[in-house]
Protein backbone atom coordinates (compact mmCIF):
# COMPACT_ATOMS: atom_id res chain seq x y z
CA UNK A 1 0.00 0.00 0.00
CA UNK A 2 1.33 3.48 -1.37
CA UNK A 3 1.69 6.33 1.38
CA UNK A 4 1.35 8.60 -1.48
CA UNK A 5 -2.17 10.96 -0.89
CA UNK A 6 -4.86 11.31 -3.23
CA UNK A 7 -4.22 14.43 -5.05
CA UNK A 8 -7.01 13.93 -7.45
CA UNK A 9 -9.17 17.22 -7.37
CA UNK A 10 -13.06 16.73 -6.30
CA UNK A 11 -15.65 17.43 -8.43
CA UNK A 12 -17.88 20.25 -7.16
CA UNK A 13 -21.26 20.29 -6.83
CA UNK A 14 -24.18 21.73 -9.45
CA UNK A 15 -25.26 24.55 -9.00
CA UNK A 16 -29.61 25.03 -8.72
CA UNK A 17 -31.04 26.26 -11.76
CA UNK A 18 -31.58 30.56 -11.33
CA UNK A 19 -35.29 30.78 -10.18
CA UNK A 20 -38.09 31.96 -12.82
CA UNK A 21 -38.57 35.54 -12.84
CA UNK A 22 -42.12 36.09 -11.31
CA UNK A 23 -45.56 35.80 -13.82
CA UNK A 24 -45.79 39.21 -15.81
CA UNK A 25 -42.30 39.96 -15.54
CA UNK A 26 -38.76 39.03 -17.71
CA UNK A 27 -35.25 38.76 -16.52
CA UNK A 28 -34.57 41.91 -15.77
CA UNK A 29 -37.67 43.02 -13.98
CA UNK A 30 -39.44 44.30 -17.07
CA UNK A 31 -42.95 43.40 -17.25
CA UNK A 32 -44.32 41.29 -19.86
CA UNK A 33 -47.54 42.34 -22.04
CA UNK A 34 -49.88 40.57 -19.94
CA UNK A 35 -48.18 41.67 -16.74
CA UNK A 36 -48.76 45.31 -17.85
CA UNK A 37 -52.51 44.63 -19.58
CA UNK A 38 -53.49 42.50 -15.78
CA UNK A 39 -51.94 45.91 -13.74
CA UNK A 40 -53.80 48.01 -16.03
CA UNK A 41 -57.24 45.97 -15.06
CA UNK A 42 -56.61 46.48 -11.78
CA UNK A 43 -56.01 49.87 -11.56
CA UNK A 44 -59.16 50.16 -14.01
CA UNK A 45 -61.05 48.24 -11.23
CA UNK A 46 -59.91 50.94 -8.04
CA UNK A 47 -60.61 54.08 -10.42
CA UNK A 48 -64.01 52.70 -11.03
CA UNK A 49 -64.03 51.20 -7.28
CA UNK A 50 -63.18 54.56 -5.97
CA UNK A 51 -65.35 56.08 -8.16
CA UNK A 52 -68.81 54.61 -7.37
CA UNK A 53 -68.18 54.48 -3.72
CA UNK A 54 -67.93 59.03 -4.46
CA UNK A 55 -71.05 58.39 -5.75
CA UNK A 56 -72.69 56.14 -3.61
CA UNK A 57 -71.93 58.28 -0.95
CA UNK A 58 -72.92 61.22 -2.73
CA UNK A 59 -76.43 59.55 -2.77
CA UNK A 60 -76.84 59.23 0.31
CA UNK A 61 -75.28 62.66 1.67
CA UNK A 62 -74.92 65.19 -1.04
CA UNK A 63 -72.89 68.31 -1.00
CA UNK A 64 -74.02 71.41 -0.88
CA UNK A 65 -76.46 71.18 2.12
CA UNK A 66 -79.90 71.75 1.79
CA UNK A 67 -81.95 73.83 -0.62
CA UNK A 68 -85.68 74.78 -1.13
CA UNK A 69 -88.89 73.46 1.30
CA UNK A 70 -90.91 71.44 -0.35
CA UNK A 71 -94.28 69.41 0.86
CA UNK A 72 -94.87 66.41 0.15
CA UNK A 73 -98.20 64.07 1.36
CA UNK A 74 -98.06 60.48 2.16
CA UNK A 75 -101.66 59.16 1.79
CA UNK A 76 -103.04 56.57 4.85
CA UNK A 77 -101.56 53.02 3.36
CA UNK A 78 -98.70 54.30 0.91
CA UNK A 79 -95.80 51.62 1.09
CA UNK A 80 -92.36 52.55 2.11
CA UNK A 81 -91.89 52.15 -1.88
CA UNK A 82 -94.25 54.41 -2.26
CA UNK A 83 -92.67 56.81 0.22
CA UNK A 84 -89.65 56.89 -1.16
CA UNK A 85 -90.84 57.36 -4.53
CA UNK A 86 -92.49 60.72 -3.67
CA UNK A 87 -89.24 61.78 -1.90
CA UNK A 88 -87.28 61.45 -4.99
CA UNK A 89 -90.19 63.24 -7.03
CA UNK A 90 -89.83 65.90 -4.73
CA UNK A 91 -85.87 66.21 -5.15
CA UNK A 92 -85.81 65.30 -1.40
CA UNK A 93 -83.81 62.49 -2.07
CA UNK A 94 -81.53 61.46 -5.04
CA UNK A 95 -82.42 57.84 -5.67
CA UNK A 96 -85.65 56.08 -4.21
CA UNK A 97 -84.21 52.99 -4.62
CA UNK A 98 -80.87 53.85 -2.58
CA UNK A 99 -83.14 55.36 -0.12
CA UNK A 100 -84.63 51.83 0.70
CA UNK A 101 -81.74 50.35 0.88
CA UNK A 102 -80.21 52.74 3.26
CA UNK A 103 -83.64 51.94 5.37
CA UNK A 104 -82.82 48.67 5.34
CA UNK A 105 -79.50 48.88 6.62
CA UNK A 106 -80.83 51.37 9.28
CA UNK A 107 -83.46 48.70 10.45
CA UNK A 108 -86.09 50.38 8.51
CA UNK A 109 -87.90 53.27 9.60
CA UNK A 110 -91.15 51.67 11.59
CA UNK A 111 -94.80 53.32 10.78
CA UNK A 112 -95.01 55.93 8.18
CA UNK A 113 -97.59 58.21 9.16
CA UNK A 114 -100.12 59.69 6.91
CA UNK A 115 -99.61 63.40 6.24
CA UNK A 116 -98.53 66.35 4.87
CA UNK A 117 -94.53 66.59 5.99
CA UNK A 118 -93.04 69.79 5.29
CA UNK A 119 -88.85 69.19 4.10
CA UNK A 120 -86.21 70.40 1.92
CA UNK A 121 -84.85 69.58 -1.12
CA UNK A 122 -81.44 67.82 -1.28
CA UNK A 123 -81.58 65.67 2.27
CA UNK A 124 -78.93 63.70 3.42
CA UNK A 125 -80.95 60.24 3.80
CA UNK A 126 -80.30 60.12 7.57
CA UNK A 127 -81.88 63.59 7.96
CA UNK A 128 -84.86 62.47 5.62
CA UNK A 129 -85.14 58.89 7.39
CA UNK A 130 -85.00 61.06 10.80
CA UNK A 131 -88.30 63.83 9.53
CA UNK A 132 -90.02 60.65 8.48
CA UNK A 133 -89.60 58.87 11.96
CA UNK A 134 -90.62 62.40 13.16
CA UNK A 135 -93.85 62.33 11.47
CA UNK A 136 -95.90 64.66 9.46
CA UNK A 137 -96.51 68.31 10.53
CA UNK A 138 -100.40 68.24 9.13
CA UNK A 139 -101.75 64.50 10.06
CA UNK A 140 -104.04 62.77 7.30
CA UNK A 141 -107.46 60.50 8.21
CA UNK A 142 -108.96 59.18 5.55
CA UNK A 143 -112.15 59.20 5.09
CA UNK A 144 -114.22 56.94 2.36
CA UNK A 145 -118.07 57.94 1.84
CA UNK A 146 -119.91 55.27 -0.93
CA UNK A 147 -122.59 56.04 -3.14
CA UNK A 148 -126.23 55.88 -1.31
CA UNK A 149 -125.67 56.87 2.31
CA UNK A 150 -127.86 59.34 4.06
CA UNK A 151 -126.13 62.62 5.59
CA UNK A 152 -126.83 60.29 8.98
CA UNK A 153 -125.04 57.57 7.97
CA UNK A 154 -121.93 60.10 6.26
CA UNK A 155 -121.93 61.52 9.82
CA UNK A 156 -121.57 58.08 11.63
CA UNK A 157 -118.54 57.42 9.20
CA UNK A 158 -116.94 61.24 10.36
CA UNK A 159 -117.87 60.47 14.25
CA UNK A 160 -115.66 57.29 13.69
CA UNK A 161 -112.42 59.16 12.66
CA UNK A 162 -110.28 59.76 16.04
CA UNK A 163 -111.31 63.36 17.38
CA UNK A 164 -114.16 63.88 14.85
CA UNK A 165 -117.53 63.78 16.42
CA UNK A 166 -121.24 62.70 14.87
CA UNK A 167 -123.49 65.23 16.28
CA UNK A 168 -121.08 68.33 15.43
CA UNK A 169 -120.61 67.29 11.92
CA UNK A 170 -124.74 66.75 11.60
CA UNK A 171 -125.11 69.85 13.29
CA UNK A 172 -122.86 71.25 10.45
CA UNK A 173 -124.68 70.07 7.76
CA UNK A 174 -128.44 71.09 8.77
CA UNK A 175 -127.45 74.98 9.88
CA UNK A 176 -127.67 76.28 6.73
CA UNK A 177 -124.17 77.52 7.07
CA UNK A 178 -122.61 75.58 4.63
CA UNK A 179 -124.62 75.57 0.88
CA UNK A 180 -124.52 74.09 -2.50
CA UNK A 181 -124.86 76.15 -5.63
CA UNK A 182 -127.58 73.45 -6.03
CA UNK A 183 -130.30 74.30 -2.81
CA UNK A 184 -133.57 75.70 -3.72
CA UNK A 185 -133.71 79.26 -1.92
CA UNK A 186 -134.39 78.87 2.03
CA UNK A 187 -133.14 75.31 2.08
CA UNK A 188 -130.63 73.60 4.41
CA UNK A 189 -130.62 70.34 4.24
CA UNK A 190 -127.76 68.93 2.42
CA UNK A 191 -129.23 65.72 1.85
CA UNK A 192 -128.13 64.25 -0.94
CA UNK A 193 -125.24 67.02 -1.91
CA UNK A 194 -122.13 65.41 0.07
CA UNK A 195 -120.51 63.52 -2.58
CA UNK A 196 -118.95 60.11 -2.36
CA UNK A 197 -115.77 59.98 -2.62
CA UNK A 198 -112.69 59.00 -0.64
CA UNK A 199 -111.26 62.40 1.38
CA UNK A 200 -107.72 63.19 2.89
CA UNK A 201 -109.24 64.87 6.30
CA UNK A 202 -106.19 67.01 7.77
CA UNK A 203 -106.15 67.51 11.61
CA UNK A 204 -106.82 71.49 10.90
CA UNK A 205 -110.20 70.41 9.42
CA UNK A 206 -113.28 70.56 12.08
CA UNK A 207 -116.34 69.10 10.99
CA UNK A 208 -117.88 72.26 9.48
CA UNK A 209 -114.61 72.20 7.23
CA UNK A 210 -115.37 68.85 6.54
CA UNK A 211 -119.15 69.64 5.36
CA UNK A 212 -117.63 72.15 3.63
CA UNK A 213 -115.28 69.67 1.46
CA UNK A 214 -118.28 67.42 0.78
CA UNK A 215 -120.34 70.14 -0.61
CA UNK A 216 -117.52 71.48 -2.54
CA UNK A 217 -116.92 68.08 -4.29
CA UNK A 218 -120.63 67.64 -5.00
CA UNK A 219 -120.94 71.22 -6.59
CA UNK A 220 -117.99 70.70 -8.63
CA UNK A 221 -118.78 67.14 -10.02
CA UNK A 222 -122.26 67.94 -10.48
CA UNK A 223 -121.09 71.17 -12.68
CA UNK A 224 -118.91 68.07 -14.73
CA UNK A 225 -121.93 66.00 -15.67
CA UNK A 226 -123.98 69.55 -17.11
CA UNK A 227 -125.96 69.68 -14.01
CA UNK A 228 -126.82 73.64 -15.17
CA UNK A 229 -127.15 72.73 -18.40
CA UNK A 230 -130.23 74.69 -19.94
CA UNK A 231 -132.09 71.61 -21.87
CA UNK A 232 -132.82 69.26 -19.49
CA UNK A 233 -134.19 65.43 -21.38
CA UNK A 234 -136.48 64.89 -18.39
CA UNK A 235 -138.00 68.28 -18.40
CA UNK A 236 -136.69 68.69 -14.40
CA UNK A 237 -134.61 71.55 -12.73
CA UNK A 238 -131.20 70.99 -11.05
CA UNK A 239 -132.24 70.51 -7.95
CA UNK A 240 -135.33 67.85 -9.23
CA UNK A 241 -132.40 66.09 -11.06
CA UNK A 242 -130.47 65.24 -7.94
CA UNK A 243 -133.55 64.04 -6.05
CA UNK A 244 -134.51 61.54 -9.23
CA UNK A 245 -130.85 60.83 -9.11
CA UNK A 246 -130.86 59.55 -5.31
CA UNK A 247 -133.69 57.43 -6.30
CA UNK A 248 -131.73 56.09 -9.04
CA UNK A 249 -128.67 55.53 -6.42
CA UNK A 250 -131.14 53.54 -4.28
CA UNK A 251 -132.71 51.40 -6.50
CA UNK A 252 -130.02 49.99 -9.21
CA UNK A 253 -127.59 47.54 -7.88
CA UNK A 254 -125.93 46.95 -11.03
CA UNK A 255 -124.66 49.48 -13.73
CA UNK A 256 -126.46 49.38 -16.36
CA UNK A 257 -129.80 49.59 -14.43
CA UNK A 258 -129.28 52.97 -13.71
CA UNK A 259 -130.37 54.47 -17.19
CA UNK A 260 -133.40 52.28 -17.47
CA UNK A 261 -134.67 53.05 -13.91
CA UNK A 262 -134.19 56.93 -14.57
CA UNK A 263 -136.30 56.14 -17.76
CA UNK A 264 -138.77 54.49 -15.88
CA UNK A 265 -138.71 57.58 -13.07
CA UNK A 266 -139.20 60.08 -16.31
CA UNK A 267 -141.62 57.94 -17.69
CA UNK A 268 -144.10 58.16 -14.87
CA UNK A 269 -143.26 61.74 -13.74
CA UNK A 270 -144.46 62.37 -17.53
CA UNK A 271 -147.30 60.64 -17.13
CA UNK A 272 -149.00 61.85 -13.83
CA UNK A 273 -147.88 58.62 -12.04
CA UNK A 274 -147.23 57.88 -8.81
CA UNK A 275 -143.32 56.93 -8.53
CA UNK A 276 -143.94 54.38 -6.06
CA UNK A 277 -140.74 53.38 -4.58
CA UNK A 278 -139.65 51.28 -2.31
CA UNK A 279 -136.48 53.05 -0.93
CA UNK A 280 -138.58 56.07 -0.19
CA UNK A 281 -140.34 54.24 1.92
CA UNK A 282 -137.38 53.33 3.27
CA UNK A 283 -136.24 56.64 4.03
CA UNK A 284 -139.17 57.94 4.96
CA UNK A 285 -139.51 55.11 8.22
CA UNK A 286 -136.00 56.24 9.03
CA UNK A 287 -136.18 60.09 8.94
CA UNK A 288 -139.81 60.65 10.09
CA UNK A 289 -140.81 57.15 12.00
CA UNK A 290 -136.77 56.87 13.65
CA UNK A 291 -136.49 53.39 12.54
CA UNK A 292 -133.36 52.05 14.16
CA UNK A 293 -131.56 49.73 12.70
CA UNK A 294 -132.27 51.59 8.61
CA UNK A 295 -134.74 48.79 7.44
CA UNK A 296 -134.00 46.67 4.85
CA UNK A 297 -137.69 45.91 3.09
CA UNK A 298 -141.12 47.37 3.17
CA UNK A 299 -143.55 45.99 4.42
CA UNK A 300 -147.26 46.26 3.07
CA UNK A 301 -148.15 48.72 6.37
CA UNK A 302 -145.28 50.87 5.47
CA UNK A 303 -147.02 51.50 2.38
CA UNK A 304 -149.49 53.93 4.25
CA UNK A 305 -147.10 56.24 6.27
CA UNK A 306 -148.09 58.96 5.95
CA UNK A 307 -144.55 60.83 5.16
CA UNK A 308 -143.86 63.30 2.23
CA UNK A 309 -141.02 60.74 1.21
CA UNK A 310 -143.41 58.12 0.88
CA UNK A 311 -144.03 58.14 -3.01
CA UNK A 312 -147.27 55.25 -2.76
CA UNK A 313 -148.71 57.92 -1.72
CA UNK A 314 -147.85 61.54 -2.78
CA UNK A 315 -147.37 62.44 -6.44
CA UNK A 316 -144.03 63.22 -7.77
CA UNK A 317 -140.51 63.46 -6.60
CA UNK A 318 -139.99 63.64 -2.79
CA UNK A 319 -139.24 67.20 -1.51
CA UNK A 320 -135.35 66.33 -1.02
CA UNK A 321 -132.82 63.66 -2.59
CA UNK A 322 -133.49 60.47 -0.11
CA UNK A 323 -129.33 59.54 -0.29
CA UNK A 324 -126.10 60.96 -1.84
CA UNK A 325 -125.66 59.81 -5.49
CA UNK A 326 -123.02 59.24 -7.56
CA UNK A 327 -121.47 60.53 -11.27
CA UNK A 328 -123.16 57.78 -13.12
CA UNK A 329 -126.41 58.02 -11.35
CA UNK A 330 -126.73 61.83 -12.08
CA UNK A 331 -125.60 61.04 -15.56
CA UNK A 332 -128.20 58.30 -15.56
CA UNK A 333 -131.08 60.92 -14.64
CA UNK A 334 -129.67 64.22 -17.07
CA UNK A 335 -129.99 61.52 -19.94
CA UNK A 336 -132.03 58.19 -19.08
CA UNK A 337 -132.27 55.31 -21.76
CA UNK A 338 -134.82 55.94 -24.33
CA UNK A 339 -137.63 53.46 -23.05
CA UNK A 340 -141.26 53.37 -22.42
CA UNK A 341 -140.86 51.10 -19.57
CA UNK A 342 -143.04 52.12 -16.26
CA UNK A 343 -142.36 48.97 -14.05
CA UNK A 344 -139.18 47.07 -12.79
CA UNK A 345 -138.73 44.17 -10.62
CA UNK A 346 -135.78 42.22 -9.20
CA UNK A 347 -134.36 39.76 -11.56
CA UNK A 348 -131.93 37.66 -10.17
CA UNK A 349 -129.89 37.90 -6.80
CA UNK A 350 -127.54 40.08 -7.81
CA UNK A 351 -129.84 42.61 -8.20
CA UNK A 352 -130.30 43.02 -11.95
CA UNK A 353 -133.93 44.11 -12.82
CA UNK A 354 -136.53 43.22 -15.13
CA UNK A 355 -138.55 46.44 -16.58
CA UNK A 356 -142.29 46.31 -18.09
CA UNK A 357 -144.56 48.54 -19.76
CA UNK A 358 -147.85 47.17 -18.95
CA UNK A 359 -149.12 45.86 -15.92
CA UNK A 360 -149.67 42.65 -17.24
CA UNK A 361 -146.16 42.38 -17.84
CA UNK A 362 -145.09 43.96 -14.54
CA UNK A 363 -147.28 41.17 -12.64
CA UNK A 364 -146.01 38.47 -14.87
CA UNK A 365 -142.22 39.73 -13.62
CA UNK A 366 -143.70 39.78 -10.12
CA UNK A 367 -144.46 36.32 -10.32
CA UNK A 368 -141.09 34.86 -11.83
CA UNK A 369 -139.48 36.85 -8.76
CA UNK A 370 -141.62 35.13 -6.12
CA UNK A 371 -141.04 31.92 -7.74
CA UNK A 372 -137.26 32.74 -7.73
CA UNK A 373 -137.52 33.81 -3.56
CA UNK A 374 -136.35 37.29 -4.60
CA UNK A 375 -140.23 38.80 -3.22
Amino acid sequence: MSDTPDLTEATPETPPPPEPPPEGRRRGGRLTRRGRVVLGVLAVLLVVGAGAGMWLYRQVSPSGGAGANVTVDVEPGTSVAGVAARLDAKGVVRSARIFRIYLKLKGGVGTIQAGEYELRTNLSMGAARAALTRGPSIKFQKLTIPEGLTVQQIADRVGALPGRNRDSFLAAARSGTVRSKWQPPGATSLEGLLFPDTYLITDKEDETAVVRRLVARFDQVADEVGLGAAAKPTGLGAYQLIVGASLVESEAKVPEDRPLIASVISNRLQKGMKLQIDATVLYALARDNGATPRPTAVLNRDLQIDSPWNTYKVDGLPPTPISVPGRASLEAMLHPAATTFLYYVLSDKNGKHAFATTPSEFEALKAEAHRKGLL
